[in-house]
């Protein structure tokens, strides 16, 4: 459904489609919402929302919040997403601006995206150095120690940043990672005005990294565009230089997706 599109009707969204609209909506929304939103948003009755939101839940297309009264994408919705950005001409595109942007920082940079657990490598370039880090595409990530997942952490309502935080306890993967929930709190609103997050071998000893947000039109990230390297070859600091070009292939990532 399109952000400008006028509101459903009751009566004009044929029965067959009904389910599909209402996933669209959710997944244009872009946050959990509650089955009240829906039945204004769709002007369906009460009790075929619940019964909606109820199946598409069952069968793994939705998923409730931690509120466990809002519904946001389930796994089978998120895997359609990923399979739909993965279709060969957008992946084509996506990776000929990725390419350009590796082949001129010189370092692998990569296209990741939030999944439920962590930050999923959609797409990759390797740098030519003999030395690397190798994370395939379709690695996960962790959130918490890592440039692409504070990232996309710091995009999140605060009241959800705080509610992911705490959730569990917060891994340290090496002496660099931040396991004070409060402390990370307070990079994540840094990163929130800054624009960009940082990995200075929290996630791999020996590795530094930088991440830019690619958002879509209505400013929402979509995925972060990242670069990293052995900080025997790159410091965190020379990384850094490297954000105009990040920001300049991220906004052109976001044209395209």
């Amino acid at each position: 459904m399109a952000a400008d599109a006028p509101e459903k009707k009751e009566g004009q969204i044929p029965t067959n489609l009904r389910l599909l609209v209402l996933l669209e909506e959710v997944a244009r929304r872009g946050v959990a919402v509650k089955p009240a939103e829906m039945i204004e948003a769709m002007g369906l009755p009460k009790p075929t929302v619940h019964r909606l939101m109820q199946t598409a839940e069952a069968e793994g297309f939705l998923q409730r919040d931690l509120d466990g009264r809002a519904y946001g994408p389930g796994p089978r919705l998120r895997k359609l997403a990923l399979a739909t950005m993965s279709s060969e001409h957008l992946s084509t595109a996506r990776l000929i601006i990725l390419k350009g942007v590796a082949e001129e920082l010189g370092e692998t940079c990569n296209l990741a995206i939030p999944d439920r657990e962590g930050m999923l490598y959609l797409d990759r370039v390797e740098t030519k150095w003999p030395l690397r880090i190798q994370l395939p595409i379709g690695t996960q990530v962790p959130f918490h120690c890592t440039a692409s997942g504070k990232m996309y952490l710091s995009t999140l309502k605060p009241s959800t940043r705080v509610a992911v935080l705490r959730a569990r306890t917060l891994e340290a993967l090496t002496g660099q990672t931040c396991t004070d929930p409060d402390a990370l709190s307070e990079e994540l609103e840094t990163i929130e005005s800054r624009d960009y997050s940082t990995d200075d071998e929290e996630f791999i000893a020996g590795m530094a990294a930088v991440a830019v947000p690619v958002r879509d039109a209505r400013n929402r990230l979509l995925a972060t565009l990242s670069v990293h390297a052995p900080v025997q070859r790159r410091s965190l600091s020379e990384l850094m230089e490297f954000l105009p070009s990040l920001q300049k292939g991220a906004r052109a990532l976001g044209k395209l997706i």
